[in-house]
C-alpha cells in the first residue's frame, strides 16, 4: 500500500463577485445578482474537467461537496456532479464528502442516490455525511439546535437502509418515513466506505471512533489538525482500538511549480481569495444560536485562543505559510513539507494537493496537476507509482464475458405470465416460437372457449 493517498478537490467557487472589502459575507448575505449563468456553465465545464483529468493524472480519488448560497462553492448538489464524473471516468474512486444529511426533508433520498451511484460506478463511490456548517441554516428551514440529532437520525436510516432487508418502517423523533425498501442497494459491501468532515468538535470525534469511520480535517493550521487528530485516536482508544493512518485525511491547499519563486507569484493570489474572500464569514453566520453545544463552543474557542488563531478572512498569506493552512514550492519544497505535515499530524491522505484552488485559471491548475503527479506523488508510493486502487480488482465487472464467468446467470429468471395463460414464460427464451406461439395458441384457444361460453 501506498504511503500516502491523494484526492483531488474541487470547491467551484464563482468568483466573479466585488472585492471582500465590499461585503459583509461571501455567504448568505452577498445577493445572487452577482451571479451571470453563462460565466458559471464556462467554470462549471472547466471544473468538470480537471477533475475528469485527475484520474489520467494518477490520484487516489476525486471530492466533491455540498453548500448553499454562497460563491465559495457553487455545488447544492453533489451527487449531481458525482453522477457526471462517474459517466467520464473508469476506475478512480469518487467522493461525495458530502451530503448535508440534516438539512434533507427525508434522508432516504441520500440513501437512494448514493446507491444507484454506487452501482452505476461499479462500486466507487465514497460517501461523506456532513452537518452543513452553520451558514446552511439559514435558507434550509431547520434549526441549529436540531442539527447533531438530525444529522444521527439520518445517518441511521441511511445505513438500515443500505443494510437491513425492507420493507420496514422508520418513526423517529426527526424524520418519519412508511416504507423504506429502497432500491438499488449498494455494489460494496455492506456499504460505501464513509467519511466525515470536521473542525474538531468533540461531538463529531466520538460519532467518528465508534463507527471506525474516515475523518478529514477541513482548512486548519497544522496544530489544530494535529490537535483534532490526536483527540480521534484518543476516542479510539477509549473504545479499544487503534486508529490506523487511513482514518485520518488532511485537507491542505498545496501548489507546485517549477521554483518557490514561481509557485508563490502563481498562488499568492489565488490562494489569498479562497480564505480572504471566500472564507470570509462573520461569526453570527458561522455560529448560528444553538448550532454547536456549549461545551464543544468552549472548548473550540479555548483552542482558538490559546493557538493565537485569527479569523481565516483575516490571514495574511505568510501567516497561512507558516501555519501550513497551505503548502507552495518547488517539487522539493512540497515533497519535503508534505512529509512533514502528514508525519507530524499522522494523516494517511492528503486534500486538494495538485488541485484547482479559487479563482486560479485552468491552464495554471492543470500544469499544477501534472507537475504534482508526475514530481510529488511517486515519492510518497510503492515504486510502480500506481494509485492502490489500480492494484486491486474491480468490484464490479468489466466486460459481459468477466460477469457470465464470475456470477453465471441470475439465480431468479425473469418470469411472467402472458395475458390469459397460467403458463409462466421465462424472458430468456420467450422470442422462442415454440415457446412464445405455444403460448399464444393457449390464450386464443382460452379466448374462443371463453366467447363460446
Amino acid at each position: 500500500m501506498n504511503a500516502l493517498r491523494f484526492y483531488a478537490f474541487n470547491l467551484m467557487p464563482y468568483p466573479f463577485i466585488p472585492p471582500a472589502e465590499e461585503f459583509e459575507s461571501t455567504w448568505v448575505s452577498l445577493s445572487n445578482k452577482y451571479y451571470e449563468p453563462h460565466r458559471g456553465r464556462q467554470l462549471y465545464t472547466e471544473y468538470i474537467d480537471q477533475l475528469v483529468d485527475a484520474e489520467k493524472y494518477g490520484f487516489d480519488g476525486v471530492g466533491v461537496n455540498e453548500h448553499h448560497a454562497n460563491f465559495y462553492g457553487t455545488m447544492p448538489s453533489p451527487n449531481i456532479i458525482a453522477a457526471m464524473l462517474i459517466q467520464r471516468t473508469q476506475r478512480i474512486p469518487i467522493g461525495v464528502i458530502g451530503n448535508a444529511i440534516p438539512l434533507h426533508g427525508n434522508p432516504l433520498r441520500v440513501a437512494e442516490e448514493i446507491a444507484m451511484l454506487d452501482v452505476i460506478s461499479g462500486g466507487r463511490i465514497i460517501s461523506g455525511f456532513v452537518r452543513g456548517i452553520g451558514c446552511e441554516y439559514f435558507n434550509n428551514g431547520i434549526a441549529p439546535g436540531d442539527s447533531v440529532e438530525r444529522f444521527n437520525e439520518a445517518h441511521d436510516l441511511i445505513i438500515k437502509a443500505w443494510t437491513d432487508d425492507g420493507p420496514f418502517i422508520w418513526q423517529g423523533d426527526h424524520f418519519y418515513v412508511p416504507n423504506v425498501n429502497p432500491i438499488p442497494q449498494p455494489l460494496q459491501d455492506p456499504h460505501p466506505p464513509i467519511w466525515i468532515p470536521g473542525q474538531g468538535s468533540l461531538e463529531t470525534l466520538q460519532f467518528i471512533a465508534k463507527h471506525k469511520y474516515t475523518y478529514m480535517m477541513v482548512f486548519a493550521p497544522e496544530w489544530f489538525t494535529k490537535l483534532a487528530f490526536d483527540g480521534l485516536r484518543e476516542e479510539c482508544e477509549r473504545l479499544g482500538y487503534e486508529a490506523p493512518k487511513s482514518m485520518f485525511n488532511a485537507c491542505v491547499p498545496t501548489y507546485v511549480a517549477e521554483t518557490d519563486e514561481q509557485a508563490h507569484r502563481e498562488a499568492k493570489a489565488h490562494l489569498s481569495w479562497v480564505y480572504n474572500t471566500g472564507l470570509k464569514i462573520p461569526d453570527q453566520i458561522f455560529f448560528p444560536p444553538g448550532y454547536m453545544t456549549t461545551k464543544s463552543f468552549r472548548n473550540f474557542m479555548s483552542a482558538l485562543d490559546k493557538g493565537k488563531v485569527k479569523a481565516q478572512a483575516k490571514l495574511t498569506y505568510d501567516e497561512m505559510l507558516k501555519d501550513r493552512y497551505i503548502i507552495v514550492g518547488s517539487p522539493e519544497t512540497v515533497r519535503n513539507e508534505i512529509g512533514e505535515y502528514c508525519g507530524n499530524v499522522g494523516a494517511g491522505g492528503l486534500l486538494f494537493g495538485g488541485s484547482s484552488i479559487g479563482p486560479m485559471p485552468n491552464w495554471m491548475v492543470m500544469k499544477g496537476m501534472q507537475m504534482f503527479s508526475e514530481e510529488v506523488m511517486p515519492q510518497f508510493r510503492e515504486p510502480d507509482g500506481k494509485p492502490d486502487y489500480l492494484r486491486e480488482e474491480p468490484l464490479a465487472s468489466q466486460v459481459h464475458s468477466e460477469a457470465a464467468a464470475r456470477f453465471g446467470r441470475p439465480p431468479e429468471p425473469a418470469r411472467s405470465i402472458v395475458t390469459g395463460s397460467d403458463e409462466l414464460i421465462d424472458h430468456r427464451v420467450a422470442h422462442l416460437p415454440e415457446v412464445i406461439d405455444h403460448s399464444l395458441i393457449e390464450l386464443s384457444d382460452s379466448n374462443k372457449e371463453a366467447s363460446a361460453g
